[in-house]
């Protein structure tokens, strides 16, 4: 069983309070606090308690199905990266935009006149009426949103209009803050897409998470263009297509869009070191 830093850093300032207690003069004792009265806990080194992160997103995100080596989501290789003190619950569900996401059934499959799918009643899934309940998050929490590849479909129930994504997206950040959890939006992740030798961008509602990230003043990190990045510097492009050959095959399932656990692990790694690059707080507990 792994013992926490919390628990070790616990275990050792009890003990020098203990000894410092024994030595304390009457005297001494009159005049000054007791030793460990205010033990600074914030300074650097200090032990963080344990919290967890939350993740919300579709299947480029999720764990895999059980029993399914592929597609496997970014989301599954993350908890590793972070020290023992961090638990990583990764609610992402494959095939999900961020609407169905957060109302699932409710979402209906026609349209009101504005072309927004039709949500009746507004309920929300369990997934994030559990998230918001008292089991859920909490203070010191922080949650990772990244949606806006189903989004774009044409079609109810997954459909989800520019201006709609950006309400939806700021209506998760608000109810996390008022949790005490911390927000951070991800762009959707690129599929692969060649032009000649090199990968190119091929998604939607990237600038809408950005602008959204600036409207709330919520970090947000680009891995739209950090994974097109990442696709050149493996020399992904060009390609016959063939996506169960070579580097590509190794990368992603027999398709376009979705990762093998070796892709998956090499995204999840491009979200922490954007954490560090960007100085988000959350990088603190990376390994």
């Amino acid at each position: 069983m792994r013992i926490s830093s919390l628990t070790r850093n616990l275990a050792v300032a009890v003990a020098v309070c203990a000894a410092a207690a024994v030595v304390t003069t009457p005297a001494q004792a009159a005049s000054a606090p007791a030793p460990c009265a205010a033990t600074d806990r914030t300074g650097p080194g200090a032990a963080a308690a344990p919290f967890k992160v939350w993740l919300a997103g579709d299947s480029t995100v999720a764990n895999p199905n059980s029993g399914v080596s592929c597609p496997a989501g970014w989301g599954s290789q993350f908890d590793r990266l972070f020290n023992d003190d961090v638990t990583v619950v990764n609610n992402a569900v494959g095939g999900r935009s961020i609407q169905t996401w957060l109302y699932e059934s409710n979402v209906k499959s026609t349209m009101d006149s504005t072309g927004e799918c039709v949500v009746s009643p507004r309920t929300y899934a369990s997934r994030w009426a559990t998230m918001l309940s008292a089991n859920g998050m909490a203070a010191g929490d922080w949650l990772i949103i990244q949606f806006g590849i189903n989004d774009g479909d044409r079609n109810c129930p997954r459909h989800v209009g520019t201006t709609r994504y950006r309400q939806l997206l700021s209506t998760m950040a608000r109810e996390a803050k008022a949790r005490g959890v911390k927000p951070v939006f991800v762009t959707p992740v690129a599929a692969i897409r060649c032009s000649g030798s090199t990968a190119v961008g091929n998604r939607g509602f990237v600038s809408e998470t950005i602008a959204q990230a600036q409207a709330d003043q919520v970090p947000v990190i680009d891995l739209h263009q950090r994974s097109v990045a990442l696709y050149n510097s493996l020399r992904l492009c060009p390609n016959n297509g063939d996506y169960a050959q070579g580097a590509v095959g190794a990368f992603f399932c027999n398709d376009h869009t979705h990762f093998e656990a070796a892709g998956a692990a090499r995204i999840a790694e491009v979200v922490a070191r954007a954490l560090r690059e960007q100085g988000i707080g959350l990088a603190s507990s990376l390994r």
